[in-house]
């Protein structure tokens, strides 16, 4: 367990060990979209819809090609991102759901208290620190007795159906329609008060609260820390009426433009004001791949579930045009392989703030690359698991996916939990992962299979192999009736 035991003692002392105060610190703004493909901004290729106020911010900061979350579904992907270290050593290895189904997969029912946050680090800098968005890390479905938000070192928050405390709840309405309906009605019950609005407006509701709070940070000298977290793009999707469209896809990139068009707001309030300009870092990026059908994972193999370069990469832009080295506005890093567990070291190192004694990040430090000064790589491999309930994508998606990934050099792997089937491609030459080289390779593909078991084996366990043998045995007693008929 290494050190992690001392996260108990360090979440009463967290302000003693930071290194400076806060004042005149950096502020960030961290935007995590929910279920975006890496290929859906248009910046990053896509031609079937147009996200400006995304390609603006990418035109002025950094657009990074080789970024990825450390899972391919949603919970544990934020969990990695707040807290800096696996998802896994929270046993938050899929998305959270009633305490029956987090039972069966045996996954947690939501992030334990004591783990380190980036924002209750920050906090204790002196930020001030507000969450606006979807969570998903607790206080969900039946599970009301989650800690509130605001337990994980934020000043204020403002979630959706899948968190505790004050939030916003979706109205629905379609073309022809006169009166709207709800969903998600019972998630009144796990706090309040409640906001009902239109779905196609909820990102910029969040947006509307985000920014007061900000105003109140600066009219009181205190950099703050935003999470900007909208349930867009997830499905279902329900654009403003008069942008409706036919199919999946076509109402996924309808909501997908809404999103950008209402993100304009913040970007405007950021860069409007010469002081939050010069002094704020605004990072975007999605907590996983595209839902098959609706987003796009540009030319990568995968989606939403799968550990294959679709379900896992994902586009990063980093706006920060007073910070970032001179001349680099505008420029592609094709080159830094990092995660979202190394954006919690790099932004405390951005902004001053040393870690509390005690805690140790499975995440990297990569400051000078986040602000365009190198162009380096996290030095450790990536390793990931996959969610306990995902051997395959979906019924109606039968291929059988493998259970671990690691990402090293040039290099990723993808193997069973005991390293058989072994899949090794070469990103470089074959980002599209097309072509299993493991044959002709057999040194690198030992070495990294023996690697990415002795990994799983280190992290507290889920129920994925006892899942993964029913899905076997119900495919299997299914061919076996298909045979007798």
């Amino acid at each position: 367990m290494r050190v992690f035991v001392a996260l108990a003692v360090w979440c009463v002392v967290a302000c003693d060990s930071v290194l400076r105060g806060a004042e005149g610190g950096p502020n960030i703004i961290m935007v995590f979209i929910d279920d975006m493909g890496w290929g859906d901004f248009s910046c990053f290729g896509n031609e079937d819809a147009k996200t400006p106020n995304v390609d603006r911010l990418a035109a002025e900061g950094i657009r990074f090609e080789q970024f990825y979350v450390n899972s391919p579904i949603c919970s544990p992907s934020r969990c990695a991102l707040t807290t800096g270290q696996y998802p896994h050593r929270w046993r938050i290895t899929s998305y959270l759901n009633n305490r029956a189904d987090n039972e069966r997969r045996g996954v947690a029912d939501w992030l334990d208290v004591k783990a380190p946050t980036l924002a209750r680090m920050l906090q204790g800098a002196g930020y001030a620190t507000g969450h606006f968005g979807k969570w998903h890390l607790g206080g969900q479905r039946d599970v009301d007795d989650a800690p509130p938000i605001t337990a994980y070192g934020f000043d204020e928050s403002l979630t959706n159906f899948e968190g505790m405390g004050a939030k916003v709840l979706p109205m629905t309405m379609k073309p022809g329609e006169s009166e709207p309906g709800k969903i998600w009605g019972d998630a009144e019950r796990l706090g309040g008060p409640v906001e009902w609005r239109q779905r196609s407006t909820i990102t910029g509701g969040f947006i509307e609260a985000a920014i007061p709070f900000m105003e109140r940070a600066v009219a009181a000298k205190k950099p703050f820390y935003v999470n900007l977290w909208p349930d867009d793009v997830h499905g279902p999707w329900w654009p403003p009426v008069d942008k409706w469209a036919e199919g999946k896809r076509g109402l996924y990139l309808s909501v997908l433009e809404e999103m950008d068009r209402q993100f304009g707001r913040l970007f405007d309030f950021v860069r409007g004001s010469p002081e939050l300009r010069e002094n704020t870092v605004i990072l975007i990026c999605s907590d996983n791949g595209p839902e098959s059908g609706a987003g796009s994972a540009g030319p990568f193999r995968g989606t939403k579930a799968t550990l294959y370069e679709g379900g896992v990469r994902s586009p990063l832009v980093v706006w920060a045009p007073g910070l970032m080295a001179k001349g680099k506005a505008g420029r592609v890093n094709e080159a830094s392989v990092f995660a979202a567990f190394d954006l919690a070291p790099s932004l405390l190192e951005i902004a001053g703030v040393s870690k509390p004694e005690g805690v140790v990040f499975d995440g990297e430090s990569l400051a000078g690359v986040l602000l365009g000064e190198s162009e380096v790589s996290r030095k450790a491999p990536i390793f990931w698991r996959r969610p306990p309930d995902r051997k395959t994508v979906s019924p109606t998606q039968p291929e059988r996916l493998p259970d671990l990934a690691m990402r090293e050099g040039n290099w990723k792997l993808l193997c069973e939990y005991d390293g058989g089937r072994a899949q090794l491609y070469d990103l470089t030459e074959d980002a599209g992962e097309a072509r299993n080289v493991a044959e002709q390779n057999g040194e690198v593909a030992e070495r990294m299979r023996r690697a990415v078991v002795a990994w799983h084996r280190s992290m507290p366990e889920d129920r994925g192999e006892v899942l993964g043998q029913e899905v076997g045995k119900a495919k299997g007693k299914g061919k076996g009736k298909k045979a007798g008929k």
